[in-house]
């Protein structure tokens, strides 16, 4: 059994992450920490999921409990995943990260931390969604720049990051299939007199509505046809479970970053 953390237990994301950890055969919850000063530090996880106590309360110090778990679940904020990757280093815990919205330095932390300490870092842990990147980037290598990209996505009101975290990773998969720069070619929306399409242009369109779980798809649109590919998800369960899948897989691994396709073995398959 690998024992299993999650951080931002109280929240949406962090409940579903508990859950999973409860229902998956090889895997067992054993602590769970949310922010300081939270109504629920100290609450039975179980009894917040709504299956009776668990005898595992709700703390805020995640250094209190590192002895408890084998591997961490963080989908928190990008400055809580530092924090909580630090304390993680320290004690020589793996961690899967699932945080989206990091800066370049923040980035790079997590890259440093790697050299020391097994990560999963992934922008979405979905399988879908992860073969969804291969399947872009067969489609974009072989029809080339005469085919203009789009990525359109499409979350909950209360997502902060824009575009998502998956989006963004769409569109470096498409820059490198095709040869752009996604730094200089990326366009975030339109508004007024824009002129024509840049031919190396690609663009983003962001929805933020009601309580969509997270919706992508990738427009690839030349002269007379276009090819859609897109992924809906429609429960958090399934990020959840493929956190956890993660997690396992990740109990077992040297250090290293990795992503969700060295855990569904994509990456050593095609290598």
């Amino acid at each position: 059994m690998t024992r299993i953390g999650v951080v931002g237990a109280a929240g949406r994301m962090g409940r579903n992450l508990m859950q999973a950890a409860l229902d998956a055969p090889q895997a067992e919850l054993t602590a769970a920490v949310d922010r300081p000063g939270s109504s629920l530090i100290g609450s039975d996880a179980g009894e917040l999921l709504g299956q009776g106590r668990l005898g595992i309360a709700i703390g805020d110090d995640l250094a209190a409990v590192r002895d408890d778990f084998d591997v961490l679940i963080d989908f928190t904020l990008p400055d809580a995943t530092a924090d909580n990757l630090a304390a993680c280093a320290a004690a020589g815990r793996p961690v899967v990260i699932g945080t989206t919205g990091h800066s370049e330095a923040q980035k790079a932390a997590i890259r440093e931390q790697a050299a020391s300490l097994p990560i999963v870092f992934a922008p979405n842990y979905s399988a879908g969604v992860t073969l969804m990147f291969r399947l872009i980037e067969t489609a974009a290598q072989a029809l080339g720049e005469d085919y203009d990209p789009e990525v359109i996505e499409a979350h909950h009101r209360h997502k902060v990051d824009a575009p998502s975290g998956t989006a963004v990773r769409l569109g470096e998969v498409l820059a490198q299939a095709t040869g752009r720069d996604l730094e200089q070619d990326a366009v975030y929306g339109r508004q007024g007199h824009t002129g024509e399409r840049d031919p190396r242009a690609i663009g983003f369109e962001t929805i933020r509505a009601g309580d969509i779980v997270g919706e992508h798809t990738v427009m690839l649109a030349g002269s007379g046809e276009r090819i859609e590919i897109g992924h809906k998800a429609s429960s958090r369960m399934t990020f959840a479970n493929g956190a956890v899948r993660a997690a396992l897989w990740l109990a077992d691994q040297k250090p290293g970053l990795y992503d969700m396709e060295d855990v569904l073995g994509l990456r050593a398959a095609t290598s």
